[in-house]
């Protein structure tokens, strides 16, 4: 016969989260078992939990954050992580599904028949990827522009009359 501790924890585990868009903050703690408190408190540890606000500053939780709240409370409450190791922990979990985009860099990654503005806009993401990559990197220059208007002064007063 399982202990009433392991029990309490595998109902925890098998949580069912409503069909809903959004959440309140009192509803995502009565579905996780957490004081609201508690909830407020792990949005400003883990970067990943970042619930919307309405217009009147209710937050809105939405299905993955309150996901996100039961991996959290399943990490520091059932498996014994320090908040700073669950934060570890759910940053590994969620590297690989952002390496999705890469960029790729040389001669072959920018064909001929991309347009100026296109080329221009790759050129200056590249010089930003380096900098964040290497933050001793110089920024690149701006290119000048392409036209200068002149105009003819008409008089020598700024404001004719």
């Amino acid at each position: 016969m399982p202990s009433p501790l392991k029990r309490k924890h595998e109902q925890e585990s098998a949580t069912t989260i409503p069909d809903r868009l959004y959440f309140k903050i009192g509803d995502v703690a009565k579905i996780c078992g957490v004081e609201a408190y508690v909830l407020r408190f792990w949005e400003s540890q883990f970067p990943q939990l970042k619930p919307n606000k309405s217009g009147t500053g209710q937050r809105l939780y939405r299905r993955r954050d309150v996901e996100m709240v039961l991996e959290i409370k399943e990490l520091v409450h059932g498996q014994g992580f320090t908040l700073a190791g669950a934060r570890q922990a759910l940053g590994q979990k969620q590297r690989p599904a952002q390496t999705g985009l890469a960029l790729v860099t040389g001669p072959e990654a920018a064909p001929k028949s991309m347009p100026i503005a296109v080329q221009r806009i790759r050129a200056e993401l590249l010089a930003i990827s380096a900098m964040l990559t290497d933050p001793d990197a110089r920024p690149v220059p701006p290119a000048p522009p392409r036209r200068r208007t002149r105009f003819a002064v008409v008089s020598g007063e700024l404001f004719p009359v």
